[in-house]
Order: structure tokens, then C-alpha cells, then sequence
């Protein structure tokens, strides 16, 4: 792919380009904790978004976007929104741009393999490959969580999901074979060892993409954020939930809508099992972490209600069989990915019983993707 997006990016524009791969990401545990200051436990993997980009000497930006086979242009005096997939090109740019850094115009060719809609993040592979490419083209000497805040106000800013950091800094700070455990609260991290060659990580897409998934997820933490304002009645110390716990929580259960007590009610358990977790990595303790996955599954679905039938089906499936360790939905819900640790040696037989019951019960064919975890985006 680098190279057919190199060869592609020669013959549209003639010239020789910077290359950058950006990587899509898994998150093993922690959802929906990182814009409630929590923790999340992330890693970049081996699905990937390829750049091709040079200089032009021009005040025009030109993008040919290989997945639709489209090139948009647009002047750097005119970086607004704009519908369509260019309008995350233009929210990097505008946001390097509120920085009062100079971006000079640009040819660009992108192409990836991360499937839209999934969960695995492609947005963020778009804005991280994009700034890290513009870093270097124009010298503004970045640093990897500067460049993970660009891309993650570019996407408040530009379509308007109001995302936490996590996508962005797993996207920036990847390594091969690590989980990240990221406190969103103070952006300090920690690199874990996920050295399991006995296992695989596989995602089995239920190839359900909602357009409720970004004014749904900004619901959620408007919800949140309800949960916080009634506990700061009794406890002002609380800033988010980080801070707060069930018994704080307890105190103002008849004061606050039923949604709201079972959104802070997930929230919190997860931020505690993400803790939980990393321990038991450390121990290597899968078996114990995968059960801590199928509770971050059973409260997304229930309480948090970010899961679907088809995603609730595809976990259920999982907990059918020994070989899986753990599994749940993954990503902002509302359809995309299952995330399940699988024996690696039976890894075929279970895609196999996986498409065949899918299929029978949906009438589709879910997409199986056997990943792993690799380093964050690189400029080669």
C-alpha cells in the first residue's frame, strides 16, 4: 500500500513525497472514560492510513483521497467546514493554523485499510498522519501529545464530535507490542507489555454503521456531566467522574433522571476496572482481564446502552466458547466491533462458527480482521 499510494501520488502531481503511516487503534479496556478524566488502556495496530505529501509552493491544498477516488481543493485562506471526508484534512490545518503556525500549501495522497465506521478509528489516523506529516514538511517541531491535541480539537471543531484523547494519543504514542494505560486527566501514560503469543487480538465487524454514533456520543457526556453537577451539591471537591464514587453517587440517585444515575454508574465501575486490568496484564493474568472485558460490555450495552443487538449477539457468541478469553463491543458503539482474545491456533475455527451463526441470524457476512499491535505513526 505505501508504495501504490507513493507510485499514485508520482503521476497525479510529479514529484517525489514524504511518506507517513498512521495506524488505526484498539482499545482493550476503558470506554467512554476518557472525557470523564478517567483511564483507558489503548494500543495502535497494524490497519493503517498511508500518506504521500509534498510541499507546492502555493496557497492551494490538494487532496486525492484513493478509498473514493476524489481530489478536493481548498485555499488557505478559506479553511472552514465543509461536508465530506475532506473536512478532517481542513481541521488539522485550521487548527495548526489557530496556533499561528504557517502551513504552506500542499499535494497529498491518502489511501488506508481501516474500515470506516468500525471503532478502530480512522478519524484519528486521518488527523495524526496529517499533522505529523505537516511537522515535518514545515519544520513546526511538534510534540506527539501536541499533535494528538491538534487532531482531537480539529475534530470538536470540525465535525463537531466532541471526542475525548484517547484516539488521537494512541494514534501518536503507539508501540509494538504495548498496551497503553493513558490518565486523560493529566496525560501521563504508561507503557504495559501485551505479550501473549498463545493469543490473538480478532475483531469481528457487525457491519452495522448508525449515524446516531456522534449526537448520541455527545449526549452521553452531556449526561455525565448532569452526574457530576448533582454530586458537586453535596461534594464540590468533584470535578468529573474520576472523582467520584457509587456511594456519592447513591446520595443523589432521586434528584437526577434514571439515565443519568446508569451512565455515571458505568462510567465509574470502568474507570476502576481499567486499574483492575492492567494489574492483571502485569501478572499475566488473561483469563482474569477477559472477564473484566465481558462486565465493560454488559454495562455499555445495559447501563451506558451504546451496544446494539447484533454487537450484544456477537458477545454472546464469544462467551459460547472456551478459546475466547474475553470480548466486547468497542469504540463509540452504535455498531463497528467486537474485540475478542482468541487461543491463536483457533483462530479459524472460531471466524468460521462466528460468519456462519452471524449469518444465519442476520442474513450478512461480518467482516474478521486478526490484528496486531504495532507502533504509532511513523514518517519513513
Amino acid at each position: 500500500m505505501i508504495q501504490k499510494t507513493k507510485e499514485q501520488f508520482i503521476k497525479l502531481f510529479g514529484k517525489e513525497p514524504l511518506i507517513v503511516v498512521s495506524p488505526g487503534r484498539i482499545n482493550l479496556i476503558g470506554e467512554h472514560t476518557d472525557y470523564n478524566d478517567g483511564f483507558v488502556l489503548p494500543a495502535a495496530i497494524d490497519k493503517k492510513i498511508v500518506y504521500a505529501v509534498a510541499p507546492n509552493g502555493t496557497n492551494q491544498c490538494n487532496v486525492h483521497a484513493d478509498f473514493t477516488g476524489e481530489t478536493a481543493s481548498f485555499s488557505l485562506d478559506a479553511v472552514v467546514p465543509t461536508p465530506g471526508w475532506i473536512n478532517y484534512i481542513m481541521g488539522v490545518v485550521a487548527m495548526l493554523q489557530q496556533r499561528g503556525l504557517e502551513v504552506a500549501g500542499f499535494d497529498c495522497v491518502l489511501a488506508g485499510d481501516i474500515p470506516v465506521g468500525a471503532g478502530l478509528s480512522s478519524s484519528a489516523a486521518v488527523e495524526g498522519g496529517l499533522v505529523a506529516a505537516l511537522d515535518k514538511l514545515f519544520g513546526f517541531g511538534l510534540s506527539r501529545m501536541d499533535m494528538a491535541l491538534i487532531g482531537q480539537k480539529a475534530e470538536h471543531t470540525f465535525p463537531g464530535v466532541m471526542c475525548g484523547i484517547m484516539d488521537q494519543f494512541a494514534n501518536l504514542h503507539g508501540k509494538k507490542d504495548q498496551v497503553m494505560r493513558l490518565d486523560c486527566r493529566n496525560l501521563n501514560y504508561e507503557y504495559f507489555p501485551f505479550e501473549f503469543p498463545g493469543y490473538k487480538v480478532v475483531l469481528c465487524n457487525s457491519m452495522v454503521h448508525h449515524s446516531l454514533a456522534s449526537s448520541e456520543y455527545n449526549v452521553r457526556r452531556q449526561q455525565c456531566e448532569a452526574g457530576v453537577k448533582a454530586i458537586q451539591q453535596h461534594h464540590p471537591e468533584v470535578k468529573s467522574l474520576r472523582d467520584a464514587n457509587l456511594q456519592m453517587l447513591e446520595e443523589v440517585k432521586d434528584v437526577i433522571p434514571g439515565k443519568v444515575y446508569d451512565r455515571c454508574v458505568y462510567v465509574i465501575e470502568e474507570i476502576s476496572r481499567v486499574q483492575e486490568a492492567t494489574g492483571l496484564l502485569q501478572q499475566g493474568k488473561l483469563n482474569e482481564f477477559g472477564k473484566l472485558m465481558y462486565e465493560t460490555h454488559e454495562g455499555l450495552s445495559k447501563l451506558y446502552e451504546v451496544s446494539c443487538p447484533e454487537l450484544d449477539f456477537l458477545v454472546s457468541l464469544a462467551s459460547e466458547r472456551e478459546e475466547v478469553a474475553g470480548a466486547r463491543v468497542m469504540g463509540g458503539g452504535f455498531g463497528g466491533c467486537t474485540i475478542n482474545l482468541v487461543v491463536a491456533d483457533k483462530v479459524e475455527e472460531y471466524t468460521e462458527f462466528v460468519r456462519s451463526r452471524y449469518n444465519k441470524e442476520y442474513n450478512k457476512d461480518p467482516e474478521i480482521y486478526v490484528t496486531t499491535i504495532e507502533n504509532g505513526v511513523t514518517v519513513l
